[in-house]
């Protein structure tokens, strides 16, 4: 049998129209004006929990340390290693302690020589301009230091010794370290022997012959 080949004859399909493009006014969009404060509502509502961060409480006393120190100690099983943290604690407005703590971790160190600085802080009784009523002196195993009131000069110290009278608050006092002993500790705790002789409950009557001697001098 002959075969027949049909010829089709494909027409190509129109082109189809691309859809317009859709234009916005502002007039149909309302936009909402953002909330005050950083983050938008993410500062109000975080992802979780729905409420905000609560506020940091500051603490009581500030709280700066002299030193820390590795310290082991040899056993029948081996070495033990801990730290040692001295440390300054202190409100700037009269009350200011030392205290020293020693744990195996760094942060349980310095906890407990926050905690052991708490519990001998001690009230100072200073001048309306928050400096001491005269010179002082005192002797902590080899540290040796001298406080002397300098109106109108600041704070001229080093070493520990700044560190105990700003966290105190005392204003306009020069300090000394005689001995040349470099110990931080010793010569944190020669300071505060030497400010115990303005202690609250030891010396009561400090601040009223303070007044005295300032109303003096306003007459002369």
């Amino acid at each position: 049998m002959d075969t027949e080949t049909t010829k089709t004859n494909i027409t190509p399909a129109a082109p189809v129209a691309a859809a317009p493009a859709k234009t916005f006014s502002s007039k149909n969009v309302s936009f909402s004006k953002p909330k005050q404060g950083f983050g938008g509502d993410r500062a109000k509502n975080p992802r979780r929990g729905g409420h905000g961060r609560p506020e940091r409480i500051k603490p009581e006393f500030d709280q700066k340390i002299l030193n820390i120190r590795r310290v082991t100690r040899v056993t029948k099983g081996g070495k033990r290693l801990n730290f040692s943290v001295h440390m300054v604690v202190g409100n700037k407005k009269g009350s200011v302690g030392v205290g020293t703590g020693k744990a195996n971790d760094t942060s349980l160190a310095i906890d407990k020589a926050y905690r052991n600085a708490k519990k001998n802080i001690m009230q100072l009784n200073l001048t309306k301009t928050m400096s001491i009523p005269h010179d002082v002196s005192a002797k902590y195993c080899s540290g040796r230091v001298i406080l002397i009131p300098a109106k109108g000069r600041g704070v001229s110290a080093g070493s520990a010794l700044k560190s105990v009278i700003e966290l105190a608050g005392i204003k306009d006092v020069t300090a000394k370290i005689i001995s040349p002993s470099k110990n931080k500790l010793n010569m944190a705790r020669a300071a505060i022997i030497a400010l115990s002789a303005f202690d609250k409950k030891k010396n009561p009557t400090v601040v009223v012959e303070a007044k005295k001697e300032t109303k003096e001098e306003v007459k002369k």
